[in-house]
């Protein structure tokens, strides 16, 4: 038997929310978390004013941005484009498929030191690191997305005169493979802010370098607000991209 949902789950999930944050509040408060560990929720708000005053907190997000957009296209594009070959080109698939066992478990943080050498420590050197993480996701997204597409569908197309590779990849493979390849797409989105960060922790400028400065000051409530300022960041691109896919899903629902 399993329980109800609650009636209000906006409610519970505030409060739930606002009890963590007491409680973070009173550890540091009572001294059970010493506040140059870990500051009070309290002093985040303070550390956003001198961050805007000082006109630090626009200029980092600005760059970050411009390395994730970067990255993210770059890695979903080739991703994509990589995803449909092997799926529906045997010959391709063969070819590069020991490739990809190579390199596939190779994380993004370990291609950093050959960014800095090949790019210096430049927007083009965070771009790579992020968009290696992005690529794999895409490129196993579309993989699996092509393939599941029915035969049939391809068939009955070929038989409506839609002949051609190029015409029914346009026609009939890609608009039935679009939800799991923008499903690959919007994965690679979370993943784009987690190497973003990393990326620019070895002197790229964006939040990961403005939080190492933070770091080497002990200034853990300027930390805090990247930390917050990442995953507000990530949650208003998700929320973008999820408005972007019901609009180009649309035809799919009844």
């Amino acid at each position: 038997m399993t329980a109800s949902p609650p009636r209000r789950p906006a409610l519970w999930s505030a409060a739930g929310l606002a009890a963590f944050l007491c409680l973070w509040q009173g550890t540091v408060l009572t001294g059970l978390l010493p506040p140059a560990w870990v500051p009070a929720p309290s002093a985040v708000p303070g550390a956003l004013l001198r961050e805007i005053g000082d006109g630090i907190w626009f200029t980092a997000i600005g760059d970050s941005l411009g390395h994730y957009a970067s990255g993210v296209i770059a890695g979903s594009l080739l991703g994509i484009a990589v995803g449909i070959g092997i799926a529906l080109l045997p010959r391709f698939a063969a070819a590069q498929a020991w490739v990809a066992r190579l390199l596939r478990p190779i994380p993004p943080l370990a291609w950093i030191p050959f960014a800095l050498i090949w790019f210096g420590p430049s927007e083009t050197a965070a771009a790579f690191i992020i968009g290696v993480g992005v690529f794999w996701l895409n490129y196993f997204a579309t993989d699996a997305a092509v393939r599941a597409v029915d035969p049939g569908l391809v068939e009955l197309a070929a038989a409506f005169g839609q002949g051609g590779f190029f015409r029914r990849l346009r026609r009939v493979i890609l608009p039935a493979a679009m939800p799991g390849i923008l499903s690959g797409v919007r994965a690679g989105l979370g993943q784009g802010w987690m190497a973003v960060v990393a990326a620019e922790l070895f002197g790229i400028p964006g939040i990961g370098q403005r939080m190492t400065e933070a770091a080497g000051l002990l200034a853990t409530d300027v930390l805090v607000l990247y930390m917050l300022t990442i995953a507000l960041l990530y949650g208003l691109t998700d929320l973008v991209f999820e408005a972007v896919t019901n609009r180009v899903l649309a035809w799919t629902r009844p």
